[in-house]
């Protein structure tokens, strides 16, 4: 059965710089039953003013998934990269057994918008890793395009974990139908503008989720964009 969970009910953190939503518990927001959805374990939304970001700081035995909305980021870490992020060029860095980095709105005039997403790998203690590519626009046009995979599926992501995740676009009349292995999780984020999943609308901020579901349909968006996970059934379970 698929579950709506609307953008209003996340978490929320302000500061004079820093605008961020939370699926999952994360940071002073703390809720016992939002710990998690699978191995999919924070799902944050920040917007950043121009020239602030996250100064130095560390992680360990996390696959740590950067999102660029709008604005590109600035990106250092103690492994020796100094990349900037900008749309449809996921950043995948695996803490391992730990990395430090630091992360800044690269811009002095335009602000910064994007998801920063963890999963939980399938071992701790890993050697920490950094990736970066772009995926063009075209490829998610209508339908969905892999990102990151666990495998060796040609021009994704790698990720220590069984989790597959997907950006999709779909405006007007494009539609993808899925049919899901059994067992499996699903979690699609919306990311902007509304489209409709298995009959209901949904808004940019709002999610949805299906456990051992069957059928998904996507479609009647309205320059819509999403990220859709597909999880391997594991605690913790959310809803």
């Amino acid at each position: 059965m698929l579950q709506i969970i609307s953008g209003y009910r996340r978490g929320q953190s302000c500061l004079d710089w820093l605008d961020a939503r939370h699926s999952f518990s994360f940071g002073h927001y703390h809720d016992p039953a939002r710990m998690g959805f699978s191995d999919l374990r924070v799902l944050n939304e920040d917007c950043i003013q121009p020239g602030q970001g996250f100064a130095r700081h560390p992680h360990q035995d996390m696959e740590i998934l950067t999102w660029v909305l709008e604005g590109q980021l600035e990106h250092r870490d103690s492994l020796g990269n100094r990349c900037r992020i900008q749309p449809g060029e996921p950043q995948l860095m695996s803490a391992g057994r730990g990395i430090q980095h630091s992360e800044y709105n690269a811009s002095p005039e335009q602000p910064l918008h994007l998801l920063q997403i963890w999963i939980r790998p399938a071992r701790q203690g890993l050697a920490p890793g950094y990736q970066q590519q772009a995926f063009p626009p075209e490829g998610r046009r209508g339908r969905l395009q892999l990102l990151a995979s666990p495998d060796d599926t040609d021009g994704t992501l790698f990720i220590h974990q069984d989790v597959r995740i997907h950006a999709g676009a779909f405006h007007g009349s494009e539609q993808q139908q899925l049919s899901l292995a059994e067992a499996r999780y699903t979690y699609i984020q919306v990311t902007r503008s509304a489209l409709t999943i298995n009959g209901q609308r949904l808004a940019a901020g709002d999610a949805a989720s299906l456990h051992n579901g069957r059928e998904l349909t996507l479609g009647q968006g309205e320059q819509a964009e999403i990220l859709l996970f597909d999880l391997r059934p594991a605690d913790p379970m959310v809803y």
